[in-house]
């Protein structure tokens, strides 16, 4: 099996995991207003980005521009890779491609420990992604273990550029976040995805 081969929920028993659900699972976590370059990126890429007929043009338009208003936030301190091939787990079968993968920087051109977000980015429908993501999820954490890593939790999300559904994998414990959050609450998307990869480094005093 690879990721895309796993399907939810059936994930969850194959891989031995218990499930919960939360109805607001970041409900504390405060929004983060979106940086000049996005702002003026939203509106043409909402635009196209919904006009699309493929998952590539909708990673393009509407998901790449908000990563990126995230990595520069860190000031290369993450790692952002895109279309990345992950062979997590080959020994379980946990590997295949990722649509965006964030681990811990410096930036570099291949996916190494410790990872701490996977994406993965649907046309259509956000339950067909979860099965993946899950898997994707699973794997991380054994990459980051097998590399002398470890990050509890792991995070998840999947989107369809629209729309963005986040889960969280603490242990074998995986929780679905019921609430799902739409592109035009992006202050809210880039709030969630601070809180997952931790603070945001300050710029040295002059």
């Amino acid at each position: 099996m690879a990721f895309r081969d796993f399907t939810y929920p059936a994930v969850v028993g194959q891989l031995g995991l218990t499930e919960q659900t939360e109805p607001d699972l970041f409900a504390g976590v405060p929004g983060v207003p979106p940086g000049e370059t996005l702002r003026a990126a939203l509106p043409a890429g909402i635009q196209l980005g919904t006009g699309a007929h493929t998952e590539a043009a909708r990673m393009i338009w509407m998901v790449g521009p908000v990563l990126s208003d995230l990595w520069v936030r860190y000031r290369g301190r993450v790692c952002l890779n895109a279309g990345a091939e992950f062979d997590a787990d080959p020994a379980a079968r946990l590997t295949g491609y990722c649509d965006f993968v964030v681990g811990r920087g410096p930036q570099r051109p291949q996916v190494t420990a410790p990872v701490l977000v996977i994406f993965e980015a649907k046309r259509d429908s956000i339950p067909d992604g979860l099965g993946q993501c899950v898997a994707g999820m699973v794997g991380a954490q054994r990459f980051n273990l097998r590399q002398g890593s470890p990050i509890d939790p792991i995070y998840g999300c999947v989107t369809t550029g629209t729309n963005w559904k986040f889960l969280r994998l603490a242990g074998s414990e995986l929780t679905v976040d019921l609430t799902e959050y739409n592109l035009a609450q992006v202050d809210r998307v880039l709030g969630i995805l601070v809180h997952m990869i931790g603070p945001v480094p300050q710029p040295a005093a002059a």
